[in-house]
């Protein structure tokens, strides 16, 4: 009890820290927003898959299966493109690609596995990347020496909006009766993470915790 009541000691006096360094408040605001829509699209693809589209179960174990072999790859591609173009701008260009990729399954046409697999792909080039850079670059905008309590926070904030995103989902389905318009409406998501995390001065952001910007950032 003593070990629990310590930890939310500490976890209040890191939010009472944070609010010293605004622009990390902002960028934590952005990813809580975007990556509250990723998770809510992997959640409900297959929802979405079999009750709208009429896939199969095989159909679905295989899309998900694709989605995680080329998170892998993705992964490593949005890294490459970090290290030309610098995390922010690649961050930003992965939630423009989930915006599209979001839109165009709206679009998907019912009863043909295919589309179904290359929107499977297109999530799945996306997906590692997007996260791995968001946690990379976030470690960038706390105190040296101070990672792991901002990073609890950054975990407890991810698990405390992660209704959001379903929530969103369940009442467009509710008021249409289309899981089409229910997908589509994710993509509020992206957009307005996007808009937060454009606003975020990332160097100024680093210099402002003490730390020494990269080349590309």
């Amino acid at each position: 009890r003593a070990a629990l009541g310590g930890g939310w000691r500490q976890l209040a006096g890191t939010l009472a820290e944070l609010r010293r360094y605004p622009l990390t408040l902002l960028f934590l605001a952005g990813f809580l927003l975007y990556n509250d829509g990723i998770q809510t699209v992997i959640t409900q693809a297959s929802v979405f898959g079999s009750a709208e589209l009429g896939m199969d179960q095989t159909t679905l174990i295989g899309a998900i299966l694709l989605v995680q072999v080329l998170a892998v790859f993705g992964a490593l591609l949005l890294g490459r493109l970090a290290q030309s173009f610098g995390a922010k701008r690649t961050i930003l260009g992965s939630l423009v690609a989930w915006t599209a990729t979001v839109g165009a399954g709206y679009f998907l046409p019912a009863g043909q596995p295919l589309w179904f697999f290359a929107l499977a792909a297109a999530i799945g080039m996306v997906l590692g990347g997007s996260q791995a850079l968001s946690r990379s670059l976030f470690s960038q905008l706390v105190p040296a020496g101070k990672e792991s309590e901002y990073f609890a926070l950054y975990e407890i904030s991810d698990r405390g909006t992660s209704w959001l995103g379903p929530l969103v989902f369940g009442i467009v389905f509710q008021l249409t009766g289309s899981y089409r318009d229910a997908i589509i409406s994710l993509v509020v998501f992206f957009v307005l993470g996007f808009a937060l995390l454009w606003r975020v001065p990332v160097r100024r952001a680093m210099l402002a915790v003490g730390n020494t910007p990269p080349e590309r950032i």
